[in-house]
C-alpha cells in the first residue's frame, strides 16, 4: 500500500518517532541511505514561493540518490487544463514521489487518492507537517526526549502552523499550548482530534488567550508570522493587530523552563518576535531550518521503503 504524508497524524506516534530516529541517523551520515538511487526522479511542485522548502527538498532528494524535478507556478497544467486526478495518474507513472506546496488541503487529498507513489504535503493552508518533524528533531537535539515536554505557540492559532503543532506535538506526547486571540483559535475539529490523540500518547492540548499562562514553565516557545502566505495583511500586521500582545519577548521567555525558541522562518523582528529573542542564545531557529533537510530525507526514506 502506498503511504502518503498529508497531515501530521498520517504517521502513528511510533512511526513519527521512527522517522525522527532516522532523521538523526541521516544527519550524522547524510549519504547512508539511497532509496532514490538510479537516479529516480521526485517531483516537487510549488504553487507558493519558498526558500527552505525548495532548497531542503532539492538537496535532500539528491542526497538520497535521486533527481529533483522542480515545477514552479504556471509551469504545469495542474488544476488548469488538467485535473488533479489525471495529473496524479500521469506523474506517478514517471516519478517516485510527489511533493506539493499548495493552497487547499483538498487538492492534496485528491492527488494522493489517484497517485500510486507517495504524496507529501510540503505546506497547505491547513497543515505544515514537514516543518513539525524538523521542529521535533530540533527539540530532541536541544531538550532531549520530546514526550512530556511543554511547547507554547503564540500568534494566529487558526493557521496551518498552529494546526500542525497541535496535532504533531500531541502525537509526540507533548503538552501543547496555543496562545491566541479568542477569534483566532484552532477550529473545534482540530481540538477534538488532538484531545482524542492525547488519550493514546499522554500529551495534551490547551487553548488560551493568556500569553503569560502559556509561557509559565514551558520548555519551548514558538511563533509564526502574523500574516500567512496569501492572507491580506490589513488589520493583522499593524499597531492595532490582535496579535500584538502575543509577541514572543524576553519577558515571556523568562517565564519558561529555560526554554528554547523556534520559528519556521521567515521572521519579522519587532512583530511576532523581538530581535532580542530570535538573535539571542535561546534561539535555535537555524538548527531548526537545517533540520528540514534531515527530517524530510527521513520521511521520504520511510515512505519509499514502506511500499
Amino acid at each position: 500500500m502506498t503511504r502518503h504524508f498529508l497531515k501530521d497524524t498520517d504517521l502513528t506516534p511510533a512511526e513519527q518517532a521512527q522517522v525522527l530516529d532516522l532523521a538523526a541517523e541521516l544527519k550524522a551520515a547524510p549519504y547512508s541511505r539511497t532509496p532514490l538511487a538510479g537516479p529516480q526522479t521526485a517531483a516537487v511542485i510549488f504553487d507558493k514561493t519558498s526558500t527552505r522548502t525548495r532548497v531542503s527538498f532539492a538537496a535532500g532528494i539528491a542526497a538520497l540518490g535521486g533527481q529533483p524535478l522542480i515545477i514552479n507556478p504556471g509551469e504545469a497544467q495542474l488544476g488548469h487544463k488538467e485535473s488533479i486526478a489525471d495529473t496524479a495518474r500521469v506523474m506517478s507513472r514517471m516519478v517516485s514521489a510527489i511533493i506539493w506546496r499548495t493552497y487547499a488541503q483538498a487538492g492534496l487529498d485528491e492527488m494522493a487518492e489517484y497517485s500510486s507513489v507517495p504524496v507529501v504535503n510540503s505546506l497547505s493552508d491547513d497543515f505544515h507537517p514537514c516543518q513539525i518533524l524538523a521542529d521535533l528533531q530540533t527539540i530532541r537535539e536541544h531538550r532531549g526526549d520530546v514526550k512530556g515536554q511543554t511547547m507554547a505557540y503564540y500568534g494566529d492559532g487558526a493557521n496551518n502552523m498552529a494546526n500542525s503543532y497541535a496535532l504533531g506535538g500531541v502525537n509526540a506526547g507533548m503538552h501543547v499550548r496555543i496562545a491566541a486571540p479568542a477569534d483566532h483559535q484552532p477550529a473545534a475539529a482540530i481540538v477534538d482530534e488532538a484531545e482524542a490523540l492525547a488519550q493514546a500518547t499522554g500529551g495534551s492540548l490547551t487553548v488560551t488567550d493568556d500569553p503569560v499562562a502559556a509561557a509559565n514553565g514551558a520548555d519551548v516557545l514558538v511563533t509564526d508570522t502574523w500574516v500567512s502566505m496569501g492572507q491580506d495583511a490589513a488589520g493583522r500586521d499593524d499597531e492595532a493587530s490582535p496579535f500584538t500582545k502575543y509577541q514572543v519577548s524576553q519577558e515571556l521567555m523568562e517565564l519558561g523552563n529555560d526554554p528554547i525558541f523556534l520559528h519556521c522562518l521567515p521572521a519579522y523582528r519587532g512583530k511576532e518576535v523581538t530581535a532580542e529573542v530570535i538573535d539571542g542564545p535561546a534561539s535555535v531557529v537555524f538548527d531548526e531550518a537545517e533540520n528540514r533537510l534531515h527530517a524530510q530525507k527521513a520521511l521520504l526514506t520511510f515512505l519509499l521503503e514502506s511500499r
